[in-house]
C-alpha cells in the first residue's frame, strides 16, 4: 500500500485532572514519532473523561467523518477505562495499538501521568471485548517502540489491501500435485484472495492477435538489460515475448496481482516452451507475483509478504539439506530485484525438455525471511523462519554439460534444521530479505492464522 491507503487514526488520553499541557506535549511527541512511519494520519484532539462526555463526543464526530484502517489508542496518562472504550467499542472491527507513553525524570526524581495505570486497566478489557490489538508501551530513557508499533501498523494495512486480491492460474494442478491446491471459501473468507483461472487455450488465441512491434520493442529491453552466457534462438525469444504479452493482456483485463502457470505438464509438455522468459517479463515488466505450477498457496504466499514488505517476494525451493542449513534454489527463473548484478541468461536444456532459456542469475546474499502460507480444510498456518545466505556452488543432475549454477542460496537458519523440516509445508518457500517475522506474526494474528516458527 502507498502511504495514502495506509490510513490510521491517532486518539490520545488523558484524565480531567492531570496536567493538561503535559498531556497534550506527550502526546504531540508521540505524534511526531508515529509520523515517522510513514502513514497518513487522523489526528483526534485529546479525550478526557469531563463529566459530560463532550470530548469523547467529539471525538467520535472526527472520527466518523473519516476513513481509516488503523486506530491508534495513545494513553498518556491514567485515563478511567470508560472513556476509552466508549471510542473503541465504535470500532472493534478495525485493528488498534493500546500505546502506554511514559514520564520523565526531574532532579533525579520520576515523574509520571500514570499512563501504565490506565493501560493496564485496559489490556485484558480490549482482549475480553475481542478487538484485535497490540499493547506497547515506553520506558523511560529509551526510544518508543517504532519497531513493534510499524510492525503492527504493516500488518493491519497489509490485512487491508489483501481483501480484494486476485491470482491469475492458466490450468489447473500441475503434475497432480497435492500441496499446491487450496480450498477456495475458507481462503476467501479468511484473507480475500480470489483465485481465477484462465485457459492455455486463451493465451494462445490472444498471442496470435499480438503485434510485430510490440514484440520488437520487449526484445530491444531484453538485449539491452540481460546478459546472454550463450546466445538464445531468436524465434525462441520472440515466441516467449507474444506469449508474455498475451498473458499480460490477461492479466490487465483481470485485475491480477499474482499468476502461475501449468509449467511442466503444460507449457512444456504441451507447448515444448519453458516458460522461465514469461514469468521473467510478467514479474519484472508488470511488478507481478510469478509462481510456477499451479501452486495457489504459493502465490498467495507471496501476496501476503509482497504487502508486508514492499518486496518481490520470490519463489525458492528446497534442493538439500544440512545440519544447520538449507540449499533453496529455481530450476527456471528469479526476478530481477533478487538479483545481484545484471539479470544472467544462457540457453539449455534439461531431461526430456530441450532448449528453451534459463536464468542463471546470482541472488543477493544476506539476511531473509522465509516462510509459507498452508491449509488443511479452513484451518490455517503460516511456517517461518529467518536465516542468513551465502552463495554456494552446485548444480542439479540432468542439465547439459557444463551444468548451469542456478540461481540458489544456502541459508544457515536460525532455528535447528531438524526443527525446521518436521513443519515443511511444501516444496516452495517465499522470501523476503530481511527479518520481518514480527510483521508476519502480526499479520496471523489479525486473520486468525496459526504460526509455526
Amino acid at each position: 500500500m502507498n502511504k495514502t491507503m495506509r490510513k490510521a487514526a491517532f486518539v490520545s488520553f488523558g484524565e480531567i485532572n492531570s496536567p493538561k499541557a503535559l498531556i497534550e506535549e506527550m502526546a504531540s511527541k508521540a505524534i511526531q514519532e508515529i509520523g515517522s512511519l510513514g502513514m497518513n494520519l487522523l489526528i483526534v484532539d485529546t479525550v478526557t473523561d469531563d463529566e459530560k462526555g463532550a470530548d469523547i463526543k467529539k471525538a467520535l464526530t472526527t472520527l466518523k467523518a473519516a476513513d481509516f484502517d488503523l486506530l491508534i489508542v495513545c494513553i498518556a496518562g491514567w485515563i478511567p477505562s470508560h472513556a476509552v472504550i466508549a471510542i473503541t467499542d465504535e470500532y472493534k472491527d478495525k485493528p488498534m495499538i493500546l500505546w502506554g507513553l511514559a514520564g520523565d525524570m526531574n532532579n533525579g526524581r520520576i515523574v509520571t501521568t500514570a499512563a501504565q495505570a490506565g493501560t493496564t486497566a485496559l489490556r485484558k478489557v480490549f482482549e475480553d471485548l475481542g478487538y484485535k490489538f497490540r499493547y506497547v508501551y515506553n520506558i523511560i530513557g529509551k526510544p518508543a517502540p517504532l519497531d513493534k508499533i510499524k510492525a503492527f501498523a504493516s500488518a493491519a494495512f497489509a490485512a487491508k489491501s489483501m481483501q480484494h486480491t486476485r491470482v491469475g492460474m492458466m490450468g489447473y494442478r500441475d503434475m497432480k500435485l497435492y500441496n499446491t491446491l487450496y480450498e477456495g471459501i475458507s481462503l476467501k473468507s479468511l484473507i480475500g484472495t480470489e483465485i481465477d483461472f484462465f485457459e492455455m487455450l486463451e493465451m494462445l488465441q490472444l498471442s496470435e492477435q499480438i503485434e510485430d512491434a510490440e514484440i520488437e520493442k520487449v526484445l530491444e529491453g531484453i538485449k539491452r538489460n540481460w546478459d546472454f552466457a550463450k546466445p538464445v534462438d531468436g524465434d525462441f525469444l520472440k515466441k516467449g515475448i507474444r506469449y508474455f504479452l498475451s498473458i499480460k493482456k490477461i492479466a490487465e483485463e483481470n485485475g491480477f496481482d499474482a499468476v502461475s502457470l501449468k509449467d511442466v505438464d503444460g507449457m512444456k509438455k504441451i507447448l515444448s516452451f519453458p516458460p522461465a522468459l514469461i514469468f521473467m517479463l510478467l514479474s519484472d515488466e508488470m511488478n507481478l507475483c510469478t509462481i510456477p505450477e499451479n501452486d495457489a498457496m504459493g502465490a498467495v504466499t507471496q501476496l501476503v509478504v509482497k504487502h508486508l514488505t514492499g518486496q518481490c517476494a520470490a519463489y525458492l525451493e528446497f534442493y538439500e539439506f544440512f545440519e544447520t542449513s538449507v540449499l533453496i534454489g529455481v530450476p527456471d527463473y528469479v526476478p530481477k530485484e533478487v538479483v545481484d548484478g545484471k539479470i544472467k541468461v544462457t540457453s539449455a536444456a534439461f531431461g526430456q525438455i530441450s532448449g528453451g532459456m534459463l536464468n542463471i542469475s546470482t541472488m543477493k546474499i544476506g539476511q531473509l525471511t522465509l516462510a509459507r502460507l498452508s491449509n488443511t480444510g479452513g484451518r490455517y498456518t503460516m511456517h517461518m523462519t529467518t536465516g542468513m545466505a551465502t552463495l554456494r556452488a552446485w548444480e542439479e543432475a540432468g542439465w547439459d554439460q557444463p551444468a548451469p549454477q542456478l540461481p540458489s542460496l544456502e541459508v544457515e537458519l536460525d532455528v535447528p534444521v531438524e526443527e525446521f523440516t518436521q513443519n515443511i509445508s511444501g516444496q516452495h518457500y517465499i522470501i523476503a530479505y530481511g527479518d520481518h517475522l514480527r510483521t508476519l506474526s502480526d499479520f496471523c494474528y489479525l486473520k486468525n492464522i496459526a504460526v509455526i516458527v
